[in-house]
């Protein structure tokens, strides 16, 4: 009869009134006061608590309708130490709301603000049309594409619950308390953003990431991702392939019949022009079938003022614009051709530019490169004069001056050089995205960027400077195109990203 007392004695033992004591002391998981000027709020995450339960993910997609497969909150692994001394630790994470968010700096549409009472970095579903450039832009892979909306969509920290008093929902979920929100001073946190940087995570220096991580006090030196050995092709983007390509050849086409004209140097013009107009605006359509709500295209204007989008939809329109004009004068035999020409020209250098300034973004460390303008400006040199000089090798009465097969050939070589020279690059670089994009060109991708070498060879430099035959040089531009093509799809397969870190268990990520 004795137990009862015990247990009773038990109960009020100094570890009993300790636990009561944390049970009712918990670390508040909101701030308990409003927000001052100058300030935001942030999530802090604790390395120290999180177990990798993953209830923060599950929690995050019940409140906010997602699917299993698009996490707007996930949970990757970083490990480090030699057996038997090893330790592994768990990173939770989701939107950072950045003071320099690249999402908000990018979108076309300005779908993205920065809620000025909170500081929260907001997304409208309603303005985006899916065109993904936030997902490149993000170098923590945190705005995620929903295939069966059309549209992106990320954290917005559960704003909405925060306003009326409550804990976001991955906050709320996590056993451990890992995840709280706190207040931050901007200027401050400006100044000194260390505490944003961890194992598994790119640098805070591409945003400036407000989430304030909390490491272990004995994490060993080497700690790092679990899944650099985990990564595949990354997808085509097959309506971009398509358009830039092509766009590019229109582009380079017209400067070469610019020129010929301007000099006088070739018969039969017309055509070329007509069918470079015809590329120019087939390669504009197809291009909104990139876009997830391709009805709101339009819409692509509104971010002139800092997105490399918006400024590559206009000054290819403008570009179409003045080939149109260009192509009509030819047509009619109008005075002032040159003029109209040159803006053409003129119109289409800025747009390969600003095409190819969408994809050199600190996220996309092989895109952010000078070497993606040499691609893209080479492209124009290959195939531009190519399809002209096939076009009138193939008109009775037409005729092309030796030079334009120069030009070919010499687009080629420089499209070969900036080729082998990005690769030597990639593989020379200790930087894990970069050595990541050569293996998958040397090994999984061997194959096709050996035949894309192959290409350049003959059909860009030999045959054009060889061949005297009508069809040999049809055939030959048909197989730059194609290469061309192929360069650009291994462009878009072969970069790896920069992201937080991913499980071991979690397969291969995709590289973009």
């Amino acid at each position: 009869m004795t137990a009862l007392p015990l247990m009773e004695s038990a109960l009020l033992s100094t570890a009993a009134k300790s636990l009561v004591q944390i049970e009712f002391e918990p670390t508040p998981l909101i701030p308990a006061r409003p927000l001052e000027a100058g300030e935001q709020y942030r999530f802090h995450f604790d390395m120290t608590k999180c177990i990798g339960c993953k209830c923060c993910v599950v929690a995050c997609n019940e409140q906010n309708g997602n699917p299993a497969e698009i996490n707007w909150r996930r949970v990757g692994e970083v490990e480090g130490g030699h057996y038997p001394h090893t330790q592994r630790h768990h990173l939770s994470m989701g939107c950072n709301h950045c003071l320099e968010p690249s999402c908000l700096i990018g979108c076309p549409v300005e779908a993205y603000t920065k809620d000025p009472a909170t500081g929260v970095v907001l997304h409208s579903a309603d303005t985006c049309i899916g065109c993904q450039y936030c997902v490149w832009n993000c170098s923590y892979g945190v705005p995620q594409y929903n295939a069966e909306r059309g549209i992106v969509g990320k954290c917005d920290m559960c704003h909405n619950r925060l306003g009326d008093g409550m804990a976001p929902a991955c906050v709320a979920a996590c056993p451990e308390g890992a995840i709280a929100i706190e207040i931050v001073n901007v200027a401050a946190w400006r100044t000194d953003y260390l505490a944003a940087n961890a194992p598994g995570l790119p640098s805070a220096d591409d945003s400036i990431s407000t989430t304030r991580v909390t490491l272990p006090e004995n994490m060993v030196p080497d700690t790092d991702r679990v899944d650099l050995q985990h990564v595949q092709p990354e997808h085509p983007h097959w309506p971009l392939v398509f358009m830039l390509v092509v766009t590019q050849v229109s582009i380079g086409a017209f400067g070469v019949l610019w020129l010929l004209d301007l000099f006088g140097q070739g018969g039969g013009l017309t055509l070329g022009a007509l069918a470079s107009l015809g590329l120019a605006g087939v390669s504009l359509a197809a291009s909104t079938l990139h876009l997830g709500r391709p009805i709101y295209a339009w819409r692509a204007l509104k971010g002139l003022r800092r997105s490399w989008l918006s400024r590559e939809v206009l000054t290819l329109s403008l570009f179409a614009g003045a080939a149109g004009a260009f192509a009509g004068m030819l047509l009619f035999d109008l005075p002032g051709r040159g003029v109209a020409g040159f803006f053409t020209v003129l119109a289409g250098v800025a747009g390969v530019t600003c095409s190819a300034r969408i994809y050199m973004v600190a996220a996309r460390p092989a895109w952010f490169t000078g070497y993606t303008l040499a691609e893209f400006f080479s492209t124009a040199l290959l195939l531009g004069p190519f399809f002209v000089e096939m076009l009138l090798t193939q008109t009775p009465g037409a005729s092309s001056p030796g030079w334009v097969r120069f030009v070919v050939a010499g687009g080629a070589a420089a499209q070969l050089i900036v080729q082998l020279l990005k690769f030597l690059w990639l593989s020379g670089s200790e930087a894990f995205e970069l050595r990541a994009s050569s293996l998958l060109l040397s090994v999984r991708l061997q194959a096709l960027l050996l035949a894309r070498f192959g290409v350049l060879v003959v059909a860009g430099i030999l045959l054009p400077l060889m061949a005297t035959g009508t069809w040999t040089i049809t055939a030959a531009f048909v197989a730059a195109l194609a290469g061309e093509w192929l360069g650009r799809y291994l462009f878009f397969v072969s970069v790896v990203p920069k992201n937080i870190a991913a499980a071991f268990t979690s397969g291969e990520r995709l590289a973009a």
